[in-house]
């Protein structure tokens, strides 16, 4: 009996999800339907059925867990010792150093790499 109520609900779930989807392909398809009509309200259509495909998926348990896992990432964004200005600062300039020192190298290897073609293929002064 148990799992008889599961599956209605997961059907129900499943009618909520196809629902969705059909909102969403309608407020595209009224888009481009009515091409004639102002950009404003073609684009306030979209807004609304896709507002309307999001309300509807969120009162599944697939939007249910979503919005779980946004919550748990909100907490743990809150848990996360941020650097200071100082540190940013410090970190972007060592980042910005290394950069300028391994584009050095690689200009220094290509020049040398093409000193040394140039002297096999007998193209070197020329």
């Amino acid at each position: 009996m148990a799992a008889r109520a599961e599956s209605g609900a997961s059907a129900f779930d499943t009618a909520k999800l196809v629902l969705a989807v059909v909102l969403l392909v309608t407020g595209i398809a009224g888009y481009h339907y009515f091409s004639g009509q102002l950009l404003v309200y073609r684009v306030l259509g979209v807004l609304v059925f896709s507002i309307a495909a999001i309300a509807t998926v969120l009162t599944t348990p697939l939007g249910k867990g979503f919005l779980g896992f946004l919550k748990e990432s909100q907490i743990e964004v809150r848990k996360v010792v941020w650097p200071t200005k100082q540190e940013t600062i410090q970190s972007t300039l060592v980042v910005v150093a290394l950069v300028f020192l391994v584009g050095i190298i690689l200009w220094l290897l290509d020049m040398f790499l093409f000193w040394g073609i140039s002297s096999l293929t007998g193209t070197a002064g020329k």
